[in-house]
């Protein structure tokens, strides 16, 4: 994903427009899990614009140039206005982005502190996702956080999927920043 304009689609052969079309369908997955907002959007942008190729070089190889099984014009408007709404409330979703872990107080002063409150503010323990998008929230970068697995004792351990707030961890918490 270096560089995902890449060249414009409409001068990609039928392989390359093929491969790069597999290729954004594969790590639409990733991006949407850990990607930034302007990844998403970026990978979004390519993915859309391949799909646009796609249908004009061979219209009839999807239900979009087919009209599905019957042909019925009815259903494949429905389908696409779906298609098109489900896109606008997605986007319209992430534009809010609400943060029910937040309480409007950032700790940009000690994004380590802050990082350990929303873990403890879930529990004492978040999925790997939440913490991986928690630290990147607060701006903890992933090096700061691996050094918080091999602090002395560690401030956070893992669980399985799940990232744990550790008694040192706690005690880290409560313990006075200044």
């Amino acid at each position: 994903m270096t560089d995902i304009h890449g060249r414009p689609a409409t001068e990609l052969s039928d392989e390359e427009l093929e491969e790069q079309g597999a290729q954004a369908h594969a790590t639409r997955n990733w991006v949407f899990l850990h990607g930034s907002a302007e990844q998403f959007a970026r990978h979004t942008t390519r993915m859309l614009e391949l799909e646009r190729e796609y249908l004009r070089r061979h219209p009839k190889r999807t239900w979009q140039g087919s009209g599905g099984a019957g042909g019925d014009r009815t259903v494949t408007a429905d389908a696409w206005r779906e298609t098109v709404l489900g896109i606008i409330e997605q986007l319209t979703m992430m534009l809010k982005r609400p943060d029910p872990h937040h309480d409007g107080l950032p700790d940009t002063a000690d994004p380590v502190r802050a990082f350990l409150r929303r873990i403890a503010d879930g529990g004492g323990r978040l999925h790997k996702l939440e913490a991986h998008q928690a630290a990147r929230e607060v701006g903890l970068d992933r090096a700061s956080v691996a050094d918080l697995y091999k602090a002395h004792p560690p401030l956070i351990s893992t669980e399985g999927h799940d990232r744990v707030l550790t008694e040192a961890g706690r005690a880290h918490l409560t313990a006075d920043p200044a």
